[in-house]
């Protein structure tokens, strides 16, 4: 009991101004929603072009590279 206790007292004129700082604008469930189905919509669409685009040089290489038989 012999310990101090610090007490911090706030009169209601800065209750007032740290609420109205504290406010953010925050978007509604479902517009946070539409961003994260857009964003993971496109890391899906890159990765299947960058796929393709591997596939279709690879193809080309391979077929490219391939020995021909002559006719003689």
């Amino acid at each position: 009991m012999t310990e101090k206790v610090k007490i911090k007292v706030i009169k209601k004129k800065e209750l007032k101004t740290a609420q109205s700082q504290v406010e953010v604008t925050k978007n509604s469930k479902q517009q946070s929603a539409r961003e994260m189905v857009s964003t993971v919509s496109n890391w899906v669409s890159d990765l299947q072009n960058r796929k393709r685009k591997e596939t279709t040089v690879a193809i080309e290489t391979f077929f490219s590279n391939r020995a021909q038989t002559s006719g003689v």
